[in-house]
């Protein structure tokens, strides 16, 4: 398959006329006809040779272009069987059309090219719901048996307008879309994995279905159904329902409101922060989610599963992989214990599961071990699991542990791996490393894509843990200082042992070279959601004062609580830059 660039506009997929086939190509278009209104403009331009090994070898084109007016808030339906299409905003302010351009090529030559060129049907008409554009090859009849054919469309429309495309091969490239999005593409046959589908916002609902491209969308208003025969489906955040499938590519969702549902045949499932429920199956890749606040069902077919904040019930299987969950459901409003949002099972058919727990859970665990012995579970001795195994070393082993007067059931089983219990406090660095890491892996990947980053968050880091409690005067004057500072003021040395994640501030060159060094001293505060802000530059040089900024905005740091809720914190940091 030959691969060439448009350099007018993006790559682009085409059909060969007879017999059929798929490729991408490019050509370049000296000039454009003017825009004309109520009718097609047409123009054919023949294109010099693009292969100098190839004598008296050219291909003739044909632009076709046109404005229909309209009214906001309607419907664009875009239906071709050959070409990518390429959908995007009129300015703001400007008159309601929908304008539109269409790029025609054949490699054919004399008289026959300009026939099949004249022979490409296109109509275009405004409707009570909108604009209808519909292309059409010319009839097999008219084709030459030589002849390959290109077509490429690029369409205008409102800014609160709704889109319809269908292409029979082709990638679908659009901008914001202000209603709803409705994508498909079959994709090519033979010689190609099917067209693409980018998408940037979209107000409303979106549907985009690809035989075997990509699927790429930046942030989704409402609900989101997204489909593709085997290419990997990168969503940036989902409003509304999501329902997602790929054949075998991998799933990537940033952020989602609501309920989602994915599936892939084989790929890796990676989640940032789910605000509803989430069911996950994939054949034989691993899952990834940093939290998810309602229930969950995850399966793999043989990859491990990691969990770094599971806050409903929980149902997680794998045939072979290891199962790692931070189980940390919301706290009460009054304080106390926390509890399972319902009845959990983790299952692994040889790997190990490993599970972190609060201390203050309320809950009834059930362990078992098909085959390992007694050194094939672990757990904190302050968790008191009852351990029953058989007499042989290697046979069934099964524990069980009532915490805190007991609650929900926790089922743990694995055939032959291991299971080990520790508190969520045992290991947190290893727990902020994975939460850093998918984050970076997350917006990566939208990123190579022209996705916008996506802010993810971890949800609460975790269940405050019981404390000494304070008398009424303490608590009221905390809140009087919160409700008239909005935030409690830390002393720096208190402040340090909050954060939980700070790299240290890189030297500027600068300032190096200038002999530059001394105190900077900065006032933050820790947001609700474990940020640090910086507040004011209380003292210190700017050079050095916007290294220790750039530092920071990197850094977590876990809030306050009182009375079972969080507080924002304020505070001071101080740094000193020092030549050597």
């Amino acid at each position: 398959m030959r691969n060439r660039i448009f350099h007018r506009a993006f790559l682009f997929g085409a059909r060969r006329v007879a017999p059929l086939f798929v490729l991408a190509a490019s050509f370049s278009v000296s000039q454009f006809s003017p825009v004309a209104f109520g009718s097609d403009g047409k123009e054919t331009v023949a294109l010099p040779a693009e292969n100098p090994g190839e004598p008296g070898s050219q291909h003739t084109s044909a632009v076709r272009n046109g404005v229909l007016e309209t009214k906001d808030g309607l419907t664009l339906r875009l239906t071709t069987d050959l070409g990518p299409v390429k959908i995007t905003q009129l300015d703001a302010g400007v008159a309601p059309v929908v304008r539109y351009t269409v790029h025609i090529e054949t490699d054919a030559r004399g008289p026959a090219a300009q026939q099949l060129l004249e022979n490409y049907s296109l109509k275009a008409k405004s409707t009570y719901a909108g604009v209808e554009i519909v292309g059409m090859l010319p009839p097999q009849a008219a084709r030459s048996a030589d002849a390959q054919f290109w077509v490429q469309f690029e369409v205008a429309v409102p800014r609160g307008y709704s889109v319809e495309v269908n292409t029979g091969a082709g990638d679908i490239t659009t901008g914001d879309i202000g209603g709803t999005a409705g994508l498909h593409t079959q994709g090519g046959r033979l010689d190609t994995q099917g067209g693409h589908i980018q998408v940037l916002d979209v107000a409303g609902d979106l549907t985009a279905i690809t035989a075997g491209g990509h699927v790429n969308v930046g942030n989704i208003a409402g609900d989101a159904s997204l489909r593709t025969g085997g290419g990997h489906i990168r969503a940036g955040q989902i409003g509304g329902r999501a329902e997602l499938e790929t054949v075998g590519g991998n799933i990537t969702v940033a952020h989602a409101e609501n309920f989602v549902n994915v599936h892939t045949g084989g790929g890796q499932i990676d989640f940032g922060e789910v605000r509803g429920s989430v069911r996950a199956q994939t054949g034989g890749g691993g899952i990834r989610v940093m939290y998810v606040s309602g229930p969950m069902e995850v399966e793999s077919s043989g990859g491990s599963i990691c969990l770094t904040r599971v806050a409903g019930a929980l149902q997680a299987a794998t045939s072979g992989g290891t199962i790692t969950a931070w189980i940390n459901p919301d706290p009460p409003s009054g304080g106390g214990a926390v509890r399972l949002g319902g009845a959990s099972q983790l299952a692994s058919g040889n790997g190990d599961i490993v599970v972190f727990l609060p201390r203050n859970l309320a809950a009834t665990i059930d362990a078992t071990v098909t085959t390992g012995g007694l050194r094939h579970i672990e757990a904190d001795p302050a968790l008191h699991l009852t351990v029953q195994s058989s007499n042989a070393g290697t046979g069934p082993v099964h524990a069980i542990a009532v915490l805190n007067g007991g609650g929900a059931l926790l089922k743990l089983h694995t055939g032959a791996g291991k299971i080990r219990l520790q508190f969520l406090d045992s290991e947190t660095a290893l727990r902020e490393s994975l939460m850093r890491e998918q984050k970076e892996r997350i917006n990566q990947r939208l990123q190579e894509h022209q996705i916008e980053r996506v802010k993810i968050d971890r949800g609460p880091v975790a269940a405050p843990e019981p404390g000494p409690k304070t008398d009424w005067l303490e608590s009221w004057l905390a809140n009087l200082e919160v409700a008239f500072t909005g935030g409690l003021h830390e002393d720096p040395g208190d402040f340090q042992k909050r954060l939980t994640y700070f790299p240290k501030p890189s030297y500027p060159a600068l300032a190096q070279r200038a002999g530059i060094q001394g105190i900077v001293k900065v006032q933050v505060r820790v947001t609700k959601d474990g940020r640090v802000e910086v507040q004011k530059i209380l003292e210190g040089e700017p050079a050095l004062a916007d290294a220790a900024i750039a530092a920071m905005k990197r850094w977590q740091a876990k809030p306050a609580w009182i009375n079972g809720k969080k507080v924002e914190i304020i505070s001071t940091v101080k740094f000193d830059f020092q030549l050597h």
